[in-house]
């Protein structure tokens, strides 16, 4: 037999070398994103122009001439010599956020039931990441936890009143404590009424359909300041004589239809995103209605919504600062109510609390954009849209 040469096979990979050094660094970053052509350049500089001129005053302002604790105004305050002429602080009243700081988180729930909020709130984050993070196992067990024994549990432990625990009316309720369970609670509903809403609104029977519709637009066509009024004070008017309930447990509803109407308009949109080929598809293979929704197509419709999802989790997160309108204070709210305690009366007082609760709800809706992000990133598939 003829014998052939194998000498030129590779029997070894070659050890990858380094890029250039033009393609990596500090410099090839700065090219890349912020320098690529004339336009970018342009809007980089004049972004960078716009941080010079703002950020050394906010620094100024928030951090080196900062008030940071003391007993009451006078820390944020100063007199002139002549005692005539009150000078303003330059600096940031952190003093008046550090004293009110538990009335922001808890509003006038007891001190020495507080402890009840801590654990609820541990539970909450205990359950949650669990369900956030894809590689941890017995999702099922965890969102059955987290949607239907934590509410119950949580809801004994903050109220009271059965166990051994002592009653904690909802009206003592304030603060990041109610901002959280309204957006918890809306959040929950919204999103399986949202999908049934729009399963009814591309539903076939008539009756179904035209119910959908009529709550969806309904519900859409006022502000959330209107249903929140008409849940309060309207509709104790139309139950019968004696017949009342939780001023909050109404504000709950009146959030959760309210999100649940435009989350169904989302849901909506994804439905009609899918191509039609995947229904006539799940129909090929004999599944029901209900199958062929939940395994081909809510899967892919959820996901090229998710943007919007958790755009309308956001919207619905800073939405409950509107609960004031009906005398339960929220974050936003008894921050604001504070502004009137004449102990911390300054003119620094009023900035130095709105930045904290603007900061405290940028943190969390930056959380679920980020989140989202991540999350369209792992279910990507590759398909250009």
């Amino acid at each position: 037999m003829q014998q052939h040469d194998l000498s030129y096979v590779r029997s070894e990979m070659i050890i990858a070398s380094a890029p250039p050094a033009g393609e990596r660094g500090v410099g090839h970053w700065l090219r890349q994103n912020l320098f690529a052509s004339t336009t970018d350049s342009i809007l980089t500089v004049i972004g960078l122009l716009l941080i010079a001129w703002l950020l050394p005053p906010f620094i100024n302002w928030a951090f080196i001439q900062a008030a940071w604790t003391g007993p009451d105004r006078s820390v944020c305050t100063t007199v002139s010599q002549g005692g005539l002429q009150p000078d303003g602080w330059s600096g940031a009243c952190w003093a008046f956020v550090n004293a009110k700081f538990s009335q922001f988180m808890y509003g006038r729930y007891p001190v020495e039931e507080r402890w009840r909020v801590l654990l609820v709130a541990a539970m909450f984050v205990a359950l949650l990441v669990p369900l956030l993070l894809s590689r941890v196992p017995r999702k099922g067990l965890n969102a059955l936890l987290f949607f239907i024994v934590f509410p119950i549990v949580a809801y004994f432990l903050l109220v009271g009143g059965s166990f051994g625990l002592r009653y904690v009316p909802t009206d003592v309720w304030g603060g990041l404590l109610v901002t959280m369970v309204l957006s918890f609670v809306g959040i929950s509903v919204s999103l399986p009424f949202g999908i049934v809403l729009a399963l009814g609104r591309r539903s076939k029977l008539p009756v179904i359909k035209m119910l959908s519709v009529i709550f969806i637009e309904t519900i859409r066509g006022v502000p959330l300041i209107t249903v929140l009024f008409m849940a309060s004070v309207m509709l104790p008017l139309f139950l019968p004589p004696g017949t009342t309930f939780d001023k909050f447990l109404r504000a709950l509803i009146a959030v959760s239809i309210f999100a649940s109407a435009y989350m169904a308009e989302v849901i909506r949109g994804g439905l009609q995103a899918v191509p039609k080929g995947q229904y006539e598809g799940a129909d090929s293979l004999g599944l029901g209605y209900w199958q062929k929704m939940g395994l081909i197509v809510l899967p892919q419709a959820l996901k090229l919504v998710i943007p919007a999802i958790v755009n309308t989790f956001i919207g619905l997160f800073k939405d409950t600062s509107l609960v004031s309108i009906i005398g339960m204070f929220d974050l936003l709210g008894i921050v604001r109510q504070n502004f009137s305690d004449s102990n911390w009366a300054s003119p620094q007082t009023p900035m130095s609390g709105l930045v904290f609760a603007g900061f405290v709800f940028w943190l969390f809706c930056f959380g679920m954009s980020r989140y989202s992000i991540s999350m369209e990133r792992r279910l990507d598939t590759g398909h250009k849209r």
